[in-house]
């Protein structure tokens, strides 16, 4: 609740990517990458409703082939998602979060479908060995040592890249990557919009595509997530911040306690809150997808095709008390109702929980127990069931005012020929995916006849179900396990109903004689009565003697170079005014003939806008554009896209009067040189 936005460090974005089979265009999906924490139930019906709004051709979208996922980063606004929990934190649901979602989802569907045109695509793969570390390497080691050798490491560093060729004029329209890493390379003191790694790793590989011929106008990079569970950005590992030591091995605290346990990223001694570890570890995939699009684009990939090349399902399934055959062993097997355990309150060594909750913990506390008890207390039943795991939360039962979680899942697969892609709404552990994934390819092998099937896990996506652990790494209980809503088996469920549902990814005559695909149990939307406590904008006011848009104070030199700093405060009004979706906060315009250009937006990584709020009541408050002018580790790929000349820092906002009028307004601060 105390990590309240002030800013924007980077522009937050939708990126579609809509397929078709030639022949019957009908028979299509849409894979939507968001830069948001997780696909959504609500931001997904939002969707299909705009979608369904729109008519035409769009009508062929609905539940069966629109896929939901994100980036999973941790920097963006808050308040869109569904349930409860999630919403605690963010003082409730927020429309206008929610809208701008939707609605830029929406946006970019459109977009995309515009430019549908025949095209060829290829897959390929590479390792990057220095973007992710596993961050409980100690819940890995209660995996079989038998399936452990069967890996190189505790981690999963494969990246699976697609390529889209156009066939009119062989330019390159988008990419599309796989590859796990948590969106924490910011830490929790970061109060500044960002798309994190991922969102760095895309905005570096389309804004060198404006300068490479290979690529179309309006080229789209999507970096998707994929086996995120326990897989972390800050490669140097966890450390104490009190004492510099490592952390504890299985409980990741410092003397007992979770809060100073901090893993670090790349840049970490930076003192700027994970930024530049951010965009070290989003320019680490951005340089591996560059490589491997080289590789591709030389023939190496491979082509996918095949008389299915275009296939999707989807379904609801309820996972409470859902009984099953394991797939793993034929054990007859059961999930639980939804729970969180006490090692959820630990928190990770990417964002340290508080109190006195730890990871790595199976032993009942006495207090919060108590505190369990003035929220739900759980049935014996549900206790056996969910054991080892101390149930904090007990999720499946705490529907007051509505619910806290999912108990309702989505269940979905594409396919595009021989790849196939498994969306998972739950954040999948390293060795969850490698079991999931080997199973799938090992049964398209004969269930769909694809001889050398390729599988990919797209995660979280559709909804937000936590995580889902190894049955072994559970009864470790540290953060992941202890956030496996549904019990040991949930892993064993997700399986067994990606083999159920397989057979409707074959070919249309196959599938033709298949009984029609159970829609299952809709899930609740909750987004006409959830809790809202974000206070609107009552009105924008200037200090006594001043208008909105004067400079208030800037940088002193004239002349600046490169790594140089440049900034400017302006007396300014609250950005929820109006997002400028599709505009801009901030500007950096170079004078080029006698006129202002814009060479900067707030879309790009070192362009800084942050809002201060100075008197709440008066509604007085400024804005500081920051320009870090890019050396060259920051301009990798850009090409000359600095230069030497005049520049300065242009401010736009609106500012809301005490009759709810919105006026636009513009800020310029003074000119200055730089000297390349």
């Amino acid at each position: 609740m105390n990590q309240t936005g002030t800013g924007l460090r980077q522009r937050t974005y939708a990126r579609s990517f809509v397929f078709a089979d030639p022949a019957n265009i009908t028979n299509s999906f849409i894979y939507v990458v968001l830069d948001t924490q997780s696909g959504d139930t609500a931001v997904r019906y939002g969707i299909l409703q705009g979608l369904q709004t729109l008519g035409g051709k769009y009508g062929n979208f609905r539940e069966h082939n629109v896929a939901v996922g994100g980036t999973h980063q941790h920097s963006g606004p808050g308040g869109w998602m569904n349930y409860l929990l999630p919403q605690i934190a963010t003082l409730g649901f927020d429309k206008q979060t929610y809208t701008a979602i939707v609605d830029g989802a929406l946006l970019s569907i459109q977009r995309a479908y515009d430019s549908l045109a025949p095209s060829t695509i290829s897959v390929g793969t590479i390792n990057i060995e220095d973007a992710n570390i596993n961050r409980s390497p100690y819940s890995y080691l209660a995996n079989p040592a038998a399936e452990r050798a069967q890996y190189s490491s505790d981690t999963d560093t494969t990246m699976t890249l697609l390529t889209f060729d156009r066939l009119s004029d062989g330019k390159t329209t988008g990419v599309l990557s796989f590859f796990s890493v948590h969106g924490t390379s910011l830490y929790n003191n970061n109060t500044l919009v960002t798309g994190d790694n991922k969102g760095v790793a895309a905005y570096l590989f389309e804004r060198g595509a404006t300068n490479d011929a290979r690529f179309a106008d309006n080229f789209v990079a999507g970096f998707s997530q994929s086996s995120v569970g326990d897989l972390s950005p800050n490669v140097l590992g966890p450390f104490c911040e009190d004492t510099g030591l490592p952390c504890d091995f299985k409980t990741s605290t410092c003397n007992g306690r979770a809060e100073f346990c901090q893993a670090r990223g790349p840049y970490f001694n930076e003192g700027d809150n994970g930024a530049k570890s951010a965009f070290e570890i989003g320019r680490r995939q951005y340089n591996a997808a560059f490589q491997l699009y080289g590789q591709i684009s030389s023939g190496s990939g491979v082509l996918l095709a095949g008389e299915s090349a275009v296939a999707s399902y989807h379904t609801y399934q309820n996972m409470s008390g859902y009984e099953f055959i394991s797939p793993f062993n034929g054990r007859l097997l059961s999930t639980c109702y939804a729970a969180l355990g006490s090692s959820f309150g630990g928190g990770t060594s990417d964002g340290p929980g508080a109190f006195d909750f730890t990871q790595n913990n199976t032993s009942p506390n006495p207090f919060w127990r108590l505190v369990r008890g003035g929220l739900h207390q759980p049935e014996p039943e549900q206790i056996k069931c969910q054991s080892p795991k101390q149930i904090l939360f007990d999720l499946g039962a705490m529907n007051n005012p509505y619910a806290w979680a999912p108990d309702i899942v989505d269940i979905q697969a594409l396919r595009l020929g021989q790849l196939l892609v498994i969306v998972s709404p739950s954040e999948i552990t390293t060795m969850s995916g490698r079991r999931w994934k080997a199973t799938i390819a090992g049964a398209a092998q004969s269930v769909l006849s694809i001889s050398d099937p390729i599988v990919v896990l797209a995660s979280p996506a559709d909804s937000y179900a936590h995580y889902v652990t190894t049955e072994e790494e559970y009864t470790v209980q540290r953060y992941e396990g202890a956030s496996t809503l549904y019990g040991p088996n949930q892993l064993a469920a997700y399986v067994n109903l990606s083999l159920a549902y397989l057979p409707y990814l074959g070919v249309p005559n196959a599938v033709a004689q298949l009984p029609k695909l159970p829609e299952g149990p809709r899930p609740p939307v909750t987004t006409n009565y959830s809790l809202a406590f974000v206070p609107g904008v009552a009105l924008d006011s200037p200090p006594f003697g001043h208008s909105f848009g004067d400079v208030l104070s800037s940088s002193t030199p004239y002349f600046y170079m490169v790594g140089d700093y440049v900034s400017a405060t302006f007396v300014g009004a609250n950005p929820r005014n109006d997002l400028r979706l599709e505009k801009t906060y901030a500007a950096v315009e170079m004078n080029i003939d006698g006129i202002w250009e814009v060479v900067r937006t707030d879309a790009d990584w070192n362009l800084v806008f942050e809002w201060k709020q100075r008197n709440v009541l008066l509604g007085t408050s400024q804005v500081t554009l920051t320009w870090h002018i890019e050396d060259s580790y920051y301009l990798s790929g850009w090409g000359n896209a600095l230069q030497r000349g005049i520049y300065r820092l242009h401010y736009y906002g609106e500012s809301k009067n005490a009759f709810g009028t919105i006026s636009s307004f513009e800020g310029v601060g003074p000119e200055f040189s730089l000297q390349i």
